[in-house]
């Protein structure tokens, strides 16, 4: 295929990493967008921020679409199927739509529908784990009818980017299923971890967890834990309720992925209500507990 003139709808952290992140292998970013190039409060620091990074700032996700041949969406959950909506309004014939967001199976179909609809191609990406660690190389599954004919543009830019399947979904739910486990795994630690702090017998109960799987270091897969959600809680619990959406679409009550979207979005909570404001990102797990334990008499 030839060489895209690529357009970003999202450029929050995982936008600007791919904007950044291709620039640097020589792709062609013909622009970006965010909603927060337009908001008053915001305005000025994301469009210089972008001016920076060499990116145009757009006023528009249809300015997005008009100068470019592969759009990628990079949006919070929430908003993947609001943004293809507006997308398929003004997307130019044969461009290549690629959704990197974390949404169920059902969700990305209406998304591809109407793509396709409006003369485009849509292409599902599953994001198979976190994306600041890897950068582009983040490992991606490709799903859809031009996922094959995608894929090897995309390893040429050096990304780790695979097409699993033709049929929409496939890759999302094999990223869907991954993320009840993951941010399940987040969700207890932070419980469990938190309980523990307030007895006094932590020193006791991660021990026993390296018994059980001496493979992970439970110090500092906890932190990291901790760090992760009280950063981007608000966007997990999203791709959480995403998750639940995923499991009814397969007929099951989402009992457990229910309880792991609001445990995201609490701790999401509670870091808009300042409670982390003095943690810094690389903090040890206790640190991040200890302010939730002292926010409780609050």
């Amino acid at each position: 295929m030839q060489q895209p003139a690529i357009g970003i709808i999202g450029y929050g952290e995982v936008g600007r990493i791919f904007a950044l992140g291709l620039k640097e292998k020589g792709a062609t970013i013909a622009g970006a967008w965010d909603i927060k190039f337009g908001a008053e409060a915001t305005r000025d620091v994301t469009r210089a921020a972008a001016a920076a990074d060499g990116v145009p700032a757009l006023a528009s996700s249809a300015e997005v679409c008009a100068v470019a041949t592969l759009v990628i969406s990079a949006v919070t959950a929430s908003s993947t199927l609001a943004v293809a909506e507006e997308a398929a309004q003004h997307i130019r014939p044969g461009a290549l739509f690629l959704d990197l967001n974390s949404a169920s199976p059902g969700t990305k179909q209406k998304c591809s529908a109407l793509i396709e609809a409006a003369g485009g191609h849509y292409v599902e990406a599953g994001v198979m784990t976190s994306v600041p660690p890897y950068g582009i190389r983040v490992p991606m599954l490709l799903g859809g009818a031009k996922a094959a004919e995608l894929a090897p543009q995309l390893v040429a830019w050096g990304m780790d980017a695979k097409a699993v399947s033709e049929k929409l979904g496939v890759a999302s739910a094999i990223k869907m299923c991954r993320s009840v486990m993951i941010k399940g795994l987040e969700a207890l630690v932070i419980e469990s971890y938190a309980t523990a702090r307030h007895y006094g017998v932590e020193a006791h109960v991660l021990p026993t967890l390296a018994e059980t799987f001496p493979s992970i270091d439970w110090e500092k897969q906890g932190a990291y834990f901790f760090s992760r959600v009280v950063q981007h809680g608000k966007r997990r619990a999203e791709e959480m309720r995403e998750s639940a959406n995923t499991v009814r679409e397969a007929g099951f009550e989402p009992y457990m992925t229910a309880a792991i979207a609001d445990k995201q979005q609490w701790v999401a909570d509670q870091a808009a209500a300042g409670v982390f404001a003095d943690v810094a990102d690389d903090a040890r797990w206790q640190d991040f507990a200890d302010r939730l334990l002292a926010a409780r008499t609050r």
